[in-house]
């Protein structure tokens, strides 16, 4: 999956969070993308099965969307709050989490992520 996906499973699960229903519009202001732009990812998304519309136009996310929304958003989650323990300003680490979060392999997450559960860090 490319890293534009996640970040749509990530913002669906992070919206899911905090509202009963997500639609497209929640999606388009939360991420700052036009309407169109999101309706396009919406329907990739959806043909891809990692989402369902229902005929409100609520978005959900599949137990396949949600497996990877759960994973991008512990990277976030972990990596941002590791460059902030470590003197990176709260708005720069949150945007370097964001970037880092799609590229760095597994073995090196799960390392940091052990480091951090020693350091005393939530994971």
């Amino acid at each position: 999956m490319h890293e534009s996906g996640e970040m749509y499973l990530e913002t669906i699960y992070v919206l899911s969070q905090k509202q009963q229903m997500v639609r497209s519009i929640d999606i388009s202001e939360e991420m700052g993308f036009s309407k169109p732009s999101v309706s396009r990812a919406v329907g990739l998304l959806k043909g891809d099965g990692y989402i369902e519309v229902d005929e409100k136009g609520g978005i959900r996310l599949t137990p396949a969307g949600l497996l990877i929304a759960r994973n991008i958003y512990e990277r976030h989650t972990i990596l941002s709050s590791l460059l902030m323990k470590i003197g990176v300003s709260e708005e720069v680490a949150l945007q370097d989490a964001c970037r880092v979060e799609h590229y760095i392999s597994d073995e090196t997450f799960q390392a940091i992520k052990k480091f951090c559960e020693r350091e005393g860090e939530p994971s």
